[in-house]
Parts: C-alpha cells; structure tokens; sequence
C-alpha cells in the first residue's frame, strides 16, 4: 500500500474553451473525440500539425457549459495563438485561466476515493473542490488529476485527506509508468502519435472522422510504420540528459527523453530490440540503459506485418 498523495504541478496551466460552437470547433483540429467529453468523462488528445506531427498535448475535462484544458503552462500561449488562428467565425470563446486555476496531481492507495471516483474507469469525472476532478484518461494505475480554483487549492487538497508531495515526487510516480510528459518526451514537429503511446493510451480515437493530421496518424496504424517507439527505462548510472544519443553494439539505436532517479523514457529503434518484451543491451553517455515493456504497451501496434 502506497500513501496517498497530492503535488500541484507547476508546469501545467488551463485553458478554458467554451461558445456555442466549441465541441464543433475542436472536433477538427484534435485526434480524440471531443463528444466524449461530458460530465461524467474526461480525455486525453493531441493538437498536430497538418503532416501529423505532434505539436501538443493535453487534457480535456468537463465544466459548466465549457471545458477546462489541463496543458503544459510554458506552451500554451502557442496553443492559444493556433486556436484563435482556426476560430475564424466560430461562436468559440477561448481564455488562459492559469491564474485563475491550479491543475494537481492525486496518486497512491485511494487517490480516486478521495475525490469521489471509481478509480478502476480511466477518465472518470466528477465535480471536486469549486473545479473537476478526473480519473487519468490515459491509465487509470496513474491516479487523478484535479483543475481547481487557485486560491485554496492545497488547503481543499488536505482536507480530502491527502499529504503533500513535490511534482517531483509526481515525475517519478509517471515514470515508474512509462507515461509521457508532452514536449520533454515527444519531439515538436518530428514525433508521431502511435510511436509515443497515444493508441494504447486512449489519445486517438479511430471512428471520430476527419481532424487535422489525421492520414498520418491513420495511415501508420494500418500500414504498420511503426519504426521506433517510446519505452521507458531503467537507468544504471548517471541519467543522460534529454537527447543523448543511444547505442546499441556500437550502433544508434535511439535518443534519451526526461528522466527522474533511475528511471527514465527514451525514442528507441525496435529493429534492436526484442520484438516482445522490448529488452536490450543499450548504453547512453557513461550509463548503462534497460529498456522494458509497461503492461498497457502493445509492441504489435504499427508492426511491418500489420498490412
């Protein structure tokens, strides 16, 4: 049994995204289903470019007549800026509330009791504390996720029973996962959805119809282009710094993505890899890498064979 814990994460801030027309508006331009998205559920979905490369990734959680996008703080005026550019004429009222709301991090034993949810149902929500709270879309072993106004936040935070923790802490608990974390582990402009997860995930939905990157993403599922994929690993001696390159028998065999302690994430060449259990010998700067495959992985997605 693990305790049960809160960090806020500094890194994320929130949009709101509301308007007559804001489902509509998403609908198009992002790779999972934005009708999914209702009182009792939250998602998880990538902003791409034309071309199907990865520009951005976020939460999407219900509020009042609107919705609440839990993304990394640093890049949001980005995401703003090529929302407003899309709008057009669009009835879509778009806002950064970063100071308004505070986006946190709830795991351990009994998380989602503390917030009021089944934690067995990725991407369960319900209203918590003025803001929403949210099963992780992605995976529910990843605890919750809560918007919450800013003010009071930590202090609604402890009187559901929960102690504080770092986003550090948080960092290692996503680790120990093998979750991405947005831009620290896909690269802006050059990685693709299904080489970083987004399938198994619940990122993509399949059946929505047309968004922006779509053919991409739908051509490399169903031809099986998959080359490399995201994979976490253990890391033994000092972690190597995001982008070092990694070999295999002298060979490179990927590059390095964030770390935390001795586990990290790294873009990796399945051609040197086993092709079901994703293990390796791999080495990285003066370290020592293993790589290994997460339960929710599925190293059939995208394979040559898939035709």
């Amino acid at each position: 049994m693990t305790e049960t814990r809160y960090a806020i994460l500094p890194d994320r801030g929130v949009l709101t995204i509301a308007g007559e027309e804001h489902r509509a508006f998403l609908q198009g331009l992002i790779s999972n289903d934005v009708n999914r998205v209702d009182p009792g559920h939250a998602a998880w979905a990538a902003f791409l470019t034309p071309q199907g490369k990865y520009l951005h990734d976020f939460f999407l959680a219900p509020h009042g007549d609107g919705l609440l996008l839990d993304g990394e703080a640093a890049r949001l005026p980005d995401l703003l800026r090529r929302l407003k550019m899309y709008r057009l004429r669009s009835k879509v009222d778009l806002a950064d509330l970063g100071d308004v709301w505070a986006v946190a991090a709830l795991f351990g034993d009994g998380a989602a009791a503390a917030a009021g949810l089944d934690g067995t149902v990725a991407g369960a929500a319900a209203p918590f504390a003025g803001g929403v709270a949210f099963v992780d879309p992605r995976l529910a072993a990843a605890g919750v996720r809560a918007i919450l106004p800013r003010d009071g936040a930590e202090a609604a935070l402890a009187g559901a029973g929960l102690a504080a923790a770092s986003a550090a802490d948080y960092d290692a608990h996503r680790l120990a996962l093998g979750l991405p974390d947005g831009s620290r582990d896909l690269e802006l402009e050059k990685s693709i959805l299904l080489e970083s997860g987004f399938d198994e995930l619940h990122g993509v939905d399949w059946n929505k119809g047309c968004y922006m990157g779509q053919e991409l993403t739908a051509r490399t599922k169903y031809r099986g282009l998959i080359k490399k994929r995201l994979l976490p690993v253990t890391i033994d001696g000092p972690a190597p710094e995001p982008g070092t390159p990694i070999l295999a028998g002298g060979r490179e065999a990927g590059e390095m993505r964030s770390s935390a302690g001795d586990r990290g994430l790294a873009l990796l060449r399945l051609e040197f890899l086993d092709p079901d259990s994703a293990t390796g010998d791999l080495s990285a700067g003066g370290a020592t890498l293993h790589p290994w495959k997460p339960e929710w992985l599925d190293l059939a997605t995208g394979r040559d064979s898939q035709t």
